[in-house]
């Protein structure tokens, strides 16, 4: 468990990308959080902005879509501007910006991509299952952090990968009954292809994680960048939410 004790700092999210997923990440944190009273809780601020241009038509498509890292630095410097000490974003592909966003705000973004695999890494798997969207899977975020850190990524074929695009967008984003048999079918190719758990790339796949168990040998990266946050920001981490496997 985290030590009590640290003053804790303002965790700044940068949320609405999708919206339940936001709320789902609020849900983590405060469910992680060791707290006998309201007072051990975190401050959060949530600056719910829905309009962000879609981070996946535009990495997918930069010369026929909107850059979301203007309204995305916006965003952030508001968080800031009201005294948020670092900020989360729980949206992965978002992640692709990273650098930018970096650069640009005065406080510093946990890296929810580089915390999945550090933390994957340090439960020694070798190799991981990728449930993502197009955009997370074209930029690379989740392949080139693996390849440093030594972990090789599996991902699902092609007519897996568009079946996975349609629950996120078609199914969880329009509040829309999810097509479960269709995920473990998903899944299970990527066991056959030796991986040996599989990563939630996808925070609307964390909502599905949320609502329904999707079975054993997941890990959910929403919810490691919750821990994350929970951690740094100086909140005491309950001791059943040190190891975040789906079992």
């Amino acid at each position: 468990m985290t030590v009590r004790g640290r003053s804790k700092q303002i965790l700044g999210v940068i949320g609405g990308l999708g919206p339940l997923a936001t709320a789902g990440f609020y849900e983590q944190v405060v469910r992680m959080t060791d707290a006998s009273s309201d007072q051990d809780h975190l401050q959060v601020m949530i600056h719910s902005h829905p309009e962000i241009p879609d981070r996946s038509r535009y990495i997918l498509d930069p010369d026929h879509a909107v850059s979301p890292v203007p309204a995305l630095i916006e965003a952030g410097r508001m968080l800031a501007a009201l005294g948020a000490d670092r900020i989360a974003i729980p949206c992965i592909t978002a992640h692709y910006f990273y650098d930018q966003l970096s650069t640009a705000l005065p406080i510093p973004v946990i890296h929810l991509v580089g915390e999945t695999v550090r933390y994957l890494r340090n439960q020694s798997f070798e190799k991981i299952g990728l449930l993502a969207t197009d955009g997370t899977v074209s930029s690379r975020l989740f392949q080139s952090a693996a390849d440093e850190a030594g972990l090789a990524i599996v991902l699902p074929d092609a007519v897996h990968q568009q079946d996975l695009m349609n629950i996120i967008y078609d199914q969880v984003k329009a509040e829309r009954p999810v097509d479960r048999q269709k995920l473990t079918e998903i899944s299970g190719a990527l066991r056959q292809k030796g991986a040996q758990t599989i990563v939630l790339g996808c925070t609307e796949l964390s909502v599905v994680q949320m609502r329904w168990t999707l079975g054993p040998g997941f890990h959910d990266a929403m919810g490691i960048l919750a821990r994350a946050a929970v951690i740094a920001s100086g909140a005491a981490l309950r001791d059943d939410h040190e190891s975040l496997i789906v079992s």
